[in-house]
């Protein structure tokens, strides 16, 4: 009997339906409950998982690793510096020696192509920690936690503040427009996200009523709002432009008079973190010595505030991650969705 899910890779959102991303999204709720209850539910007993990390991370490297654990799998860290992968050794090379020791494999890396072609040749699931254009394991987290304060998704208005041409706008309009979610992106022009990836969303919006809207203007934007999202005004890979960005995204912080333009006194604020809140960190300090600006994406004030629900989100990496990769790899009977 066919599996809908066993066996496939997740590599980005437009290759999975509404019903499973829905499913996948209440299966992490599902396994959520588990660990809290201490139920076991060792999915992956006696599987070996590769973590491949061109990039560095906190939490996409923390929850794979102890999601794997839970699922009774055994995770192993290769970074940049542990492999040959791209460098001394052909992607397609790697995959096949990879696809024949390990049962399944995580990448995040900058290319999209690298995590396909891992797909393409291991022979076996390949998940997407993060590419330079998707990053579908964190929308899974993000519109669990939405779901979770509002107990839906369709109808929903997010509206993501910031740099809207990168992985994670990329994300959230096509996983939301897929969903029923409204997805606003408020943008300064020069960043608007690509115009393939907004005419991808609009078809998706048009299959499931919701809408999308990418605007500079702050009043069209927070119409409506029932989440505010941002991130890193300067992606990894891009650190030569902070002086820039800075001056750029000044305008399109969220702040509290952001927050209190939307007049909805339920709304949440999301980060998918690191979040440059304050200077307690080294890029904080320094930006604040050359530009003179304390708070970047979000000030501090919101950060800590009664809407923030960020740790609930990074949290929900661990749980969504461990869905993705029971759904795919634990031999799970799922005929349909």
């Amino acid at each position: 009997m066919t599996q809908v899910f066993q066996g496939r890779s997740f590599l980005a959102e437009k290759d999975f339906s509404r019903e499973e991303f829905e499913y996948l999204i209440d299966f992490s709720a599902h396994l959520k409950d588990l660990k809290k209850r201490g139920v076991p539910h060792h999915y992956l007993e006696g599987k070996n998982i590769a973590l491949l990390f061109e990039k560095t991370s906190t939490r996409t490297r923390a929850a794979f690793t102890t999601a794997a654990i839970d699922l009774g799998a055994h995770p192993e860290y290769l970074g940049a510096n542990d492999i040959q992968l791209g460098k001394k050794e052909s992607t397609e090379d790697t995959a096949k020696v990879l696809g024949r020791m390990f049962d399944g494999i995580e990448f995040r890396g900058f290319s999209q192509r690298m995590v396909e072609e891992l797909a393409e040749f291991s022979g076996v699931p390949v998940w997407n920690g993060l590419t330079d254009e998707w990053h579908p394991t964190q929308m899974l987290a993000d519109y669990l936690t939405i779901k979770e304060n509002f107990g839906k998704l369709e109808g929903i208005t997010l509206v993501y503040c910031g740099d809207g041409r990168n992985n994670v706008a990329n994300s959230l309009l096509v996983a939301g427009t897929l969903m029923g979610v409204n997805v606003h992106i408020f943008s300064p022009k020069e960043l608007f996200p690509a115009e393939e990836i907004v005419k991808l969303a609009e078809g998706y919006a048009k299959e499931s009523g919701a809408h999308v809207l990418v605007t500079d203007n702050v009043d069209e934007a927070v119409k409506g709002a029932d989440v505010f999202y941002t991130d890193v005004w300067v992606s990894m890979g891009e650190e030569d432009k902070f002086k820039e960005r800075v001056e750029l995204l000044q305008p399109y912080q969220v702040n509290m008079d952001l927050i209190k333009k939307a007049n909805n006194d339920n709304l949440i604020f999301l980060h998918c973190l690191p979040a440059f809140h304050d200077t307690n960190t080294v890029y904080g300090k320094d930006v604040a010595e050359k530009f003179g600006v304390k708070e970047m994406e979000v000030t501090d004030e919101v950060f800590r505030s009664k809407y923030a629900r960020h740790f609930d989100q990074a949290e929900n990496r661990m749980h969504t991650i461990k869905a993705v990769m029971a759904a795919t790899l634990g031999n799970l009977f799922i005929p349909k969705v």
